[in-house]
């Protein structure tokens, strides 16, 4: 059987996937049907494509994936940022599907990274639910902002059911959660050891087993820059600091709260400092006849 040599760049769309094999000049572009994923299977085995490339776009990716998978085709989904700087940098500005698709094939041929996550069926449909969870918590925050600015009582009567029913929703779901993470003993294990992490809840715990499944096997140092919270040095003006920059911002949304709470009342050192700055003398305002505030 011939060894399967090739790479595929997927532009992936909401009604078609184009693909593009830059070593052998050849492209495709088919539907988002079920017929359509059939095509793009045969075009692959036929072209000897051992390895797809696309970008993650918001689940549409989804099923173009699992259909490659189930042939036999391993599979890398991308952060489209990183295909984005990519282009930039090669000076490509023009921008259509099959140019997206080729880019992307050209971006997997120059990085072919060889530290493929596996795919783990158990994990996605998990990451599926906390996604959905992290979604309707959101959509919940921007109705209670709805209700803060007095709306007409048949608005806020409004939003008060929506906001009810919407509560029920997110009940279910972190029940649904909860359960799928405790049937799987490998989730189990993992829920266990990061949940006995002071100020770490229920839904902290779901997105780190999810959402950063290489913890427990890459160094602190590694972690800090997986989920964007490394202080990078870059060379800058005397006046600026390390900042952080890029990682997992997700990952990194859903632990600010938590990670927050947790240093606040756990750390001696930062507990110590937040309660001083939380202090009525340090929150007095400065007269202006004070020196600090003098021209």
């Amino acid at each position: 059987m011939p060894q399967k040599t090739g790479v595929v760049g997927l532009d992936v769309a909401k009604n078609k996937a184009d693909g593009c094999i830059r070593s052998a000049g050849r492209r495709l572009s088919a539907p988002s049907t079920p017929e359509g994923e059939a095509e793009l299977v045969a075009w692959v085995r036929a072209n000897r494509v051992g390895r797809a490339v696309m970008e993650a776009s918001g689940g549409y990716e989804r099923s173009w994936a699992e259909a490659l998978r189930a042939a036999g085709v391993e599979v890398v989904i991308v952060d489209p940022k990183r295909i984005r700087h990519f282009a930039k940098a090669a000076g490509r500005l023009a921008k259509n599907d099959p140019i997206d698709a080729e880019t992307i094939a050209w971006f997997a041929e120059t990085f072919p990274d060889r530290e493929v996550q596996t795919h783990d069926p158990a994990r996605e449909e998990v990451d599926r639910l906390v996604q959905a969870r992290t979604a309707l918590k959101e959509l919940e925050g921007r109705i209670a902002q709805q209700g803060e600015h007095g709306p007409p009582a048949l608005v806020a009567k409004a939003l008060g059911a929506i906001a009810k029913a919407m509560r029920a929703e997110l009940r279910k779901l972190e029940a649904a959660i909860a359960a799928k993470i405790k049937a799987n003993p490998a989730f189990a294990r993992r829920a266990e050891i990061i949940g006995s992490v002071p100020g770490l809840g229920d839904q902290a715990v779901a997105g780190l087993i999810v959402w950063a499944p290489e913890f427990g096997r890459i160094r602190n140092e590694a972690a800090a820059v997986l989920i964007g919270a490394a202080r990078l040095r870059r060379r800058q003006r005397r006046a600026q600091r390390p900042a952080i920059k890029g990682g997992r911002r997700k990952l990194r949304n859903l632990l600010y709260m938590p990670v927050m709470g947790a240093a606040t009342q756990h750390n001696p050192v930062l507990k110590a400092y937040y309660q001083r700055l939380r202090s009525p003398r340090a929150r007095r305002p400065r007269s202006l006849s004070s020196p600090a505030c003098a021209s």
